[in-house]
């Protein structure tokens, strides 16, 4: 049923999340959840949705839960908590969850399976085939990470103060690394990690890095029609056909943008992606902000990436004396390939492209460069 999946989507992670601070057992919250969600599925049809999906789906699953906790004899002060289940927390128990599923302490794949499945309530088996490991493994990886939270006591809270800004970028890191993957691979796993920033925005309004976050995906995700061909083969940002980029994600990403100050380098990436909108690039822009991001972030891809966009706003050479020193890097020959090529040295250009596809496996992009020195 339509309705029940998509008060899924909108209320899974406030319900677990809310559950989770009461009876401080999480695979309890996740299984009353779940067990509302089916209850959902037989009533609705029967007796029509509810004014408050969310407000029922939480009813039902803290009843659940207090059943459990009853006939588990929990302790009387947990009895008491659950039975007083504040709507006006939920926001307050869904960030506490993030920032828990997101800690420091867990490794960086845990944090992401645990986000998946805890706070946006993908399934197991989604997770797996997004990751490219079998259920059993994911199912070993989610619990071994609610194990760690108990074992370690890791506090069900939003960090304050100081521990905030440190804590966040690390949060913002995993719905990244989602993103990344679902935009290579899996569009429900980018899909999610696009609700999941446009969530943390909607909990988090003064921070300028997250809505910054929100924005990059927005500009990103808008070229995915235009990103690959009929064969599934990868097409270069110059030759998509812009004509199929989502304008309605643009113009939301933009618009965040213009009342979203400069605060760190997701504000810049997302300009930088800001400057590929229009019709046309405007590599000047973006090489602007590439030297602005590389004081920011120095990394040697942030100074690939400027190198390319050096050679698109003042000629390949320019970008060619930019070029870090990234040895058997395949990307960096590509971009050596094009930039040479763009100079106008076809033969050297060839060699390099066939250089860069001999050393990442068969795939889209490797045949993507074989095409290009082909066409050469």
């Amino acid at each position: 049923m339509d309705a029940v999946a998509q008060a899924h989507r909108e209320h899974w992670g406030r319900i677990v999340a809310t559950l989770i601070r009461v009876t401080g057992d999480w695979t309890l919250a996740e299984d009353c959840a779940q067990d509302a969600l089916a209850i959902a599925l037989e009533k609705w049809p029967r007796d029509g949705v509810p004014d408050n999906p969310g407000g029922w789906l939480t009813t039902v699953a803290r009843n659940r839960a207090l059943d459990h906790v009853r006939r588990a004899a929990v302790e009387q002060r947990k009895l008491r908590e659950a039975t007083l289940i504040q709507p006006q927390r939920a926001n307050d128990d869904l960030l506490s969850l993030i920032f828990t599923c997101c800690h420091p302490a867990l490794a960086l794949e845990a944090r992401v399976a645990l986000t998946l499945r805890t706070v946006a309530g993908l399934s197991t088996a989604d997770i797996a085939r997004a990751f490219l490991v079998t259920e059993p493994t994911m199912t070993r990886r989610i619990t071994r990470a609610k194990s760690k939270i108990a074992q370690a006591r890791i506090p069900y809270r939003v960090p304050e103060g100081d521990a905030l800004h440190e804590r966040l970028p690390g949060v913002l890191a995993v719905l990244y690394l989602l993103f990344n993957q679902g935009y290579d691979g899996e569009p429900l796993i980018a899909d999610e990690a696009i609700r999941l920033a446009r969530l943390l925005a909607g909990l988090m309004p003064g921070e300028s890095e997250v809505a910054s976050l929100l924005a990059l995906f927005l500009l990103q995700h808008s070229r995915r029609a235009a990103r690959r061909d009929e064969r599934g083969d990868l097409v270069t940002l110059d030759r998509q056909d812009r004509t199929r980029w989502d304008r309605a994600a643009i113009a939301e990403a933009l618009e965040i943008l213009l009342r979203t100050p400069i605060e760190g380098p997701y504000a810049l990436h997302a300009r930088i992606a800001a400057g590929h909108a229009g019709d046309e690039s405007d590599w000047r822009s973006i090489a602007l902000w590439y030297d602005e991001l590389v004081r920011v972030q120095p990394t040697a891809v942030v100074e690939l990436n400027r190198a390319v966009a050096h050679g698109y706003a003042y000629g390949p050479e320019a970008g060619l004396k930019m070029l870090p020193e990234l040895e058997n890097y395949p990307l960096s020959i590509a971009v050596e390939a094009d930039l040479t090529a763009r100079a106008g040295r076809t033969e050297d250009a060839k060699k390099l492209f066939r250089e860069a596809a001999a050393k990442i496996p068969d795939g889209p992009e490797r045949r993507a460069l074989l095409s290009r020195a082909d066409e050469l």
